[in-house]
């Protein structure tokens, strides 16, 4: 089945102003009751209980109607369980602090509880949709097998690699042997414009594909262009480096072919196993890019960075074929797909032998991706992401066990 995707903006995400226009006609609504009440001469607590449910209703129609309509990734206010949850933990906090500032103007009362509630409400959002992602995530969603002419194919992105691209693809073949053998391993080597002979190099080592970039573009670029030339039913990645040993390749396929959507290593899983350290500014700067992940975008995911991913084959050309980023943020960016897709995903461990020769810059390369990430929320704000078409994909379930 040949995944579709319609064109970016069909379903667009909300302009900011529309949330601000959301967030103020809730706001005013809340402030004017409470304090209109309240110098009619109710006490605050009776006096904030209507404004707040008012608020809360006016908030709830206004994103549902416009501002989110059509949205995949705001979950929350498609589920007016958690909708509610939320509102009332922060309603409570709002009332707590409104009867407490006894000493303030009732319109000072209310502004201070206001902005101490939409702390409390942003903070209460993020922890309830990390749950719901990962739940929606968490189980294979065992679709029929996707078509490809071999088994599996390895996407090797290469920049300069001429001295061991042949000693990289033996290296896959190795450790996948018995898909070698049996004729179901496809390599496919994308040389990403590098200076050297790494295509010629990549030839006679035996990749079955070789792709040679015209420039240097990044890794998500070469990446990109490798899954779409991928006959495999199960696609993965890896660095030319092999950090990652490619015998672990075969779980990923396995876990793909048991009905998850996506598999991808995880460096700082307990049973991970590291060989060599890497240094400490490279784990240091690995760890504020999750982090950062996880505060701008939403994923809580571990470990966006490793060098091990994998996927079904349509799952693969839709979140690669769907994305912008060609540097390292590209990961990022497909694991952003991949939640605002729905899709489902598996963290494993993984050994790592960290390269003393990666072509990675941890300060340089750490900016590009800090800005990247802003660039992927920016874009996913704006509803700059395509949206699936119904059929992309085989739905959830239809595998035949």
């Amino acid at each position: 089945m040949n995944a579709r995707i319609l064109e970016p903006g069909h379903v667009a995400r909300a302009p900011a102003r529309r949330f601000i226009l959301a967030g103020a006609a809730a706001t005013a609504i809340d402030i004017l009751t409470a304090v209109g009440l309240t110098e009619a001469g109710l006490p605050r607590v009776l006096a904030d209980v209507p404004a707040l449910v008012g608020a809360s209703l006016v908030s709830y129609a206004l994103h549902r109607r416009f501002t989110l309509r059509g949205d995949n990734l705001d979950r929350w206010i498609r589920k007016p369980v958690v909708f509610v949850s939320v509102a009332s933990v922060a309603a409570t906090v709002d009332l707590v602090v409104f009867v407490l500032l006894t000493g303030m103007s009732a319109w000072g009362a209310k502004v201070a509880a206001i902005v101490v509630a939409a702390t409390v409400r942003a903070i209460a959002h993020r922890a309830i949709l990390f749950r719901a992602v990962r739940h929606d995530q968490g189980s294979p969603s065992n679709r029929l097998r996707a078509e490809g002419s071999v088994r599996f194919s390895v996407v090797v992105p290469a920049y300069n690699e001429e001295d061991r691209i042949a000693a990289t693809i033996a290296g896959i073949r190795d450790g996948l042997p018995e898909l070698s053998s049996a004729g179901q391993l496809e390599i496919i080597v994308v040389d990403d414009g590098s200076h050297d002979k790494t295509s010629a190099a990549a030839e006679r080592g035996g990749a079955d594909t070789v792709i040679t970039q015209p420039r240097n573009r990044g890794k998500g670029a070469a990446v990109r262009a490798g899954v779409k030339a991928a006959r495999g039913s199960t696609v993965a990645f890896t660095d030319a480096d092999l950090a990652y040993p490619p015998h672990q390749l075969m779980r990923l396929l396995e876990l793909v072919e048991s009905g998850w959507d996506a598999v991808i290593g995880d460096r700082y899983h307990p049973d991970t196993i590291t060989v060599t350290e890497t240094s400490r500014l490279r784990s240091v700067g690995s760890r504020a890019v999750n982090m950062a992940t996880n505060i701008l975008l939403l994923g809580n995911y571990r470990d966006t960075q490793c060098g091990c991913k994998a996927f079904r084959s349509d799952v693969g050309r839709i979140v690669t074929g769907a994305g912008f980023i060609d540097g390292f943020a590209f990961d990022i960016e497909v694991l952003h797909l991949v939640e605002r897709y729905g899709m489902s995903l598996c963290e494993v461990p993984v050994e790592v032998v960290n390269s003393e020769t990666s072509t990675v810059s941890a300060l340089r390369d750490g900016i590009r991706v800090g800005a990247d990430i802003i660039r992927i929320k920016h874009r996913s704000r704006r509803g700059g992401y395509p949206t699936l078409e119904p059929g992309s994909l085989p739905p959830s379930g239809s595998a035949i066990k």
